[in-house]
């Protein structure tokens, strides 16, 4: 079996982030998207809502799994017995930063291929940075996150 796991913070999940993991359900077995706590990043959502949303965005998949982590992510592929770990490139400038985490987790779980796939060209551009910024100054987001997701934003940055 291919199980992939497709980490990140998904703060929040993103129509790109979708994109991918419907892809990436099509391409494999089993997908595991597997959301980082991160408390150096300091996220806007908690873990569990993060959590909840990708489940909700990712319901109609039958081989997806969303899990939250906090540990190391090669510990986690090797927890869920995953031989891929799945990221995004959405632009060049992302793939010497995906270059090294590729390398050291190929030093960290050497049986785990790393696989990249990018968004579709019209999803290139969102990142989950840029929607936290403009949901909290009040812009529509709509068009870039699945409707629970734009729920929630609207419901977090109410003023």
């Amino acid at each position: 079996m291919n199980i992939a796991v497709y980490p990140g913070t998904f703060d929040p999940i993103t129509n790109g982030h979708a994109d991918l993991v419907e892809r990436a359900s099509k391409l494999f077995d089993k997908v595991v998207v597997a959301i980082a706590s991160s408390p150096n990043k300091e996220p806007l959502l908690r873990l569990e809502e993060r959590v909840r949303l990708v489940e909700t965005v990712t319901s109609h998949l039958d081989n997806i799994e969303v899990v939250g982590f906090d540990c190391l992510l090669a510990e986690l592929v090797k927890r869920h017995q995953a031989n891929i770990i799945l990221r995004g490139l959405r632009a060049v400038s992302d793939f010497e930063y995906e270059f090294q985490l590729a390398n050291m987790n190929r030093k960290l779980a050497p049986k785990t291929e790393s696989i990249f796939l990018t968004p579709a060209e019209h999803l290139s551009f969102i990142s989950s940075t840029l929607i936290r910024e403009i949901a909290s100054l009040g812009g529509d987001v709509e068009q870039f996150v699945h409707p629970s997701v734009n729920q929630v934003l609207k419901d977090h940055f109410r003023r």
